[in-house]
């Protein structure tokens, strides 16, 4: 009864996604977590914590592994349709359908959040009618620019939208038209995937940024790595739940059943990344080994973490702890806070007048965090709902059960 009256009084605070569905209520914190991170890591750099602290601050400066959670989540969720279809042998889902999901997803809070910024936020002001159609499109990175003052964050969501445009070619790739699910087939283009990181990395990114001003480090196939580590998450819990899992996908399903094995590993790897091996922490340029070891340590990370949400056992104290409506809820608005914590944390420094990289990191913490949530409660209930009953036309035939995902778990990456 009390859990009843609970979900009600919170799904009046803040409705959740139409068509929610139950089969991942833990993924919707996790993206919670990941956005958080990312949060943090931006309150610290303004405050100066990442130098003088010795590992603290390197470590605060490592919490943007929450992108990389972002990313793996998008494989998993994104790809398991097409991969569900194949293995029932059912008609692969349709491009043009899948894309517009993806663009009233991302774009209405995107463009809202970039009026915002280069209205208000100072830096901004002499900015010109090219500077605005070009971030409104993303194409900043692609440019040779930086996103501007308030967006600088945006340049993870260029490189989720890229992805989105290339995953049904990734997934035509990895599963055919009209033809049975393939485990090698499948497994072969993963290892492409990662092979075109590991290459980026290791050599088209150091001949690019000979040649060119941008920033090729920020663009779509230096995380496809990531991708794929949702794309194998994807393809294991397929199996296993058509009982048919390999030995290996078993070991997998096994150990994201060990969530507190999971996070501990985790966090150890997030230490070995505060040693020089993934590189420095600040504006010094990585060598090409360096930042393939961070890419590499990050995509360890998010398989670790999204594992537990996509093989938690069902009535678990850990399923009950982070499937808890109001943990559920800040995962509902993350991609909001992921939006708008840089213009909300130009405003809390204008506002106080505090100083840049002067501390107070406790402070910019908590008054970004906070004025972030509630705007994104605002942003969720204003925009991002009333686009999300666009997503899908009410003829449209429902989902099966099995592919029913709540929407904003199929995640923006944010």
């Amino acid at each position: 009864m009390s859990t009843s009256l609970g979900a009600r009084v919170g799904e009046a605070v803040t409705p959740p996604p139409p068509a929610t569905g139950g089969t991942f209520p833990v993924l919707d914190t996790l993206r919670a977590v990941g956005a958080l991170c990312v949060v943090t890591t931006h309150a610290a750099f303004w405050a100066g914590e990442y130098t003088g602290n010795g590992v603290w601050g390197t470590l605060l400066a490592r919490l943007d592994v929450g992108v990389a959670i972002f990313f793996v989540l998008s494989g998993f969720l994104l790809a398991r349709p097409w991969l569900i279809r194949a293995a029932d042998g059912t008609t692969r889902p349709a491009v043009r359908p899948y894309l517009r999901k993806r663009f009233l997803r991302i774009a209405p809070l995107y463009v809202v959040t970039v009026v915002l910024a280069l209205s208000l936020v100072q830096e901004n002001r002499d900015l010109g009618v090219a500077d605005w159609l070009r971030t409104l499109l993303m194409l900043d990175t692609a440019t040779g620019q930086v996103f501007p003052a308030g967006l600088t964050q945006m340049w993870s969501l260029a490189v989720e939208v890229a992805f989105y445009l290339v995953l049904p070619l990734v997934m035509l790739l990895a599963v055919g038209r009209g033809r049975p699910l393939r485990i090698d087939r499948v497994l072969l283009c993963l290892a492409a995937l990662g092979a075109v990181s590991v290459y980026w990395h290791l050599d088209a990114v150091p001949r690019l940024e000979a040649v060119i001003d941008g920033a090729p480090v920020q663009w779509l196939p230096a995380y496809l790595s990531w991708f794929a580590v949702g794309l194998l998450l994807a393809l294991v819990q397929v199996l296993h739940e058509r009982g048919i899992a390999p030995r290996w996908a078993a070991t997998i399903v096994a150990l994201g059943r060990q969530p507190g094995s999971c996070w501990v590993l985790a966090v150890a790897l997030l230490l070995v990344c505060a040693t020089p091996l993934a590189g420095p922490s600040m504006f010094d340029a990585p060598s090409p080994a360096e930042a393939l070891a961070k890419n590499v340590l990050y995509a360890t990370i998010g398989f670790l973490v999204v594992v537990t949400g996509v093989f938690t056992v069902s009535g678990g104290r850990y399923e009950q702890a982070l499937g808890h409506l109001a943990a559920r809820r800040l995962g509902w608005i993350s991609y909001g806070i992921f939006c708008l914590h840089l213009p909300v944390l130009h405003l809390v420094m204008w506002s106080t007048g505090w100083p840049l990289f002067q501390g107070r990191g406790l402070q910019i913490w908590l008054l970004t965090v906070l004025i972030s949530v509630a705007a994104a409660e605002v942003a969720y209930r204003v925009v991002e709902r009333p686009a999300l009953r666009l997503k899908m036309p009410r003829r449209q035939i429902r989902p099966s059960a099995s592919e029913t995902t709540s929407p904003t778990t199929e995640t923006t990456s944010r």
